[in-house]
């Protein structure tokens, strides 16, 4: 192809059967619904409850389901990628189980690491991949199960946080479609932030790391509060303001989910209508690189072909970027 753009030609998605409420959370901690949804703005969340599941658990749901959508044949995937920052082992890959569990034979594999914003992170990856010309089908993946990282007992944090998956098929074409541009930042402040303290080479697992209850995440809210929406923010004015979109011609904004606060504040810094926002974040929480896949998933059938767009993320580093894709297919058909 002399011209080859990367385009999304299908979505797949998973979230668990359980449902964690608010009334559920206030029985376990000092919390109530007013506060949650007045803070933060979720309802409820989902929750892989089944002992011995992790996230390639999830993933590969969300992965067969596309392959049933699509009707792709499984042999020409060339690779699958999973962003996730709650992969099943250290070490091997998430996406390696992923691959033989859903029997791809002719694929590469590998894990991306880009906290809240692994999507678009491994989506800018997987897009160059296909650009190049060596690979023609990709599956990329968002998923965690972050219910397997967060206190139970923290009221600050166990509100914020579910589980889910999902995944899509990238594809090559030369039509002026898919990925357009994309900005995407580290500024390496976050550490002191937004981490989890025990369980990497700097603090191994040991009895004291388990009692003092270390392999939990850890946030200061109000500081990674104000970083998301001044990042997200300025980096949606950036990306829009470059590919000369505005109000009149951006149809959608899709955000990670992890507080309505945020996702208010950069429709309103782009001028743009709550209805231009693609948001979840009531039902489902906060599911990491998961989010806006899931996001997309829900709202597959409202898209249209030549859709703009604008994707945002921040999370943990902090890593923070907006993505301009135009949309190549209509979802309801």
């Amino acid at each position: 192809m002399s011209n080859i753009h990367a385009i999304i030609t299908g979505i797949g998605g998973y979230v668990p059967d359980y449902v964690l409420t608010n009334e559920e959370l206030s029985r376990m901690v000092d919390t109530n619904d007013e506060w949650i949804m007045t803070r933060v703005g979720i309802k409820e969340r989902r929750i892989l409850t089944e002992e011995g599941l992790g996230t390639s658990y999830m993933a590969r749901k969300a992965a067969k389901q596309l392959l049933q959508k699509t009707g792709v044949d499984p042999d020409t995937i060339d690779a699958l990628v999973v962003a996730t920052s709650t992969a099943d082992y250290t070490f091997p890959s998430t996406a390696s189980i992923v691959v033989g569990k859903i029997g791809l034979k002719n694929a590469m594999a590998f894990d991306f690491w880009g906290a809240c914003c692994g999507f678009i992170y491994s989506l800018d990856v997987v897009s160059s991949m296909i650009q190049s010309g060596r690979y023609k089908k990709i599956i990329l993946i968002g998923a965690d199960k972050m219910s397997s990282v967060t206190d139970y007992k923290d009221r600050s944090t166990c509100p914020l946080f579910g589980d889910g998956a999902g995944a899509m098929l990238i594809e090559a074409t030369e039509e002026n479609l898919g990925l357009m541009d994309s900005y995407l930042r580290t500024d390496g402040k976050g550490l002191p932030f937004l981490h989890m303290k025990a369980g990497g080479s700097v603090c191994p697992p040991s009895h004291f790391t388990i009692d003092h209850r270390l392999h939990y995440l850890y946030q200061e809210g109000r500081t990674v509060f104000r970083y998301a929406v001044t990042n997200m923010s300025n980096d949606c004015v950036l990306i829009a303001e470059r590919n000369g979109l505005n109000k009149d011609n951006i149809q959608w904004v899709v955000p990670h989910q992890a507080n309505m606060r945020i996702i208010e504040a950069v429709a309103k810094r782009l001028e743009l209508s709550m209805d231009q926002v693609m948001v979840n974040i009531e039902h489902y929480g906060n599911t990491s690189a998961a989010t806006i896949p899931l996001a997309l998933w829900d709202n597959e059938s409202k898209l249209r072909k030549g859709d703009n767009m604008i994707f945002t993320a921040f999370g943990a580093g902090f890593v923070h970027g907006a993505t301009y894709y135009k949309w190549a297919y209509d979802g309801n058909k």
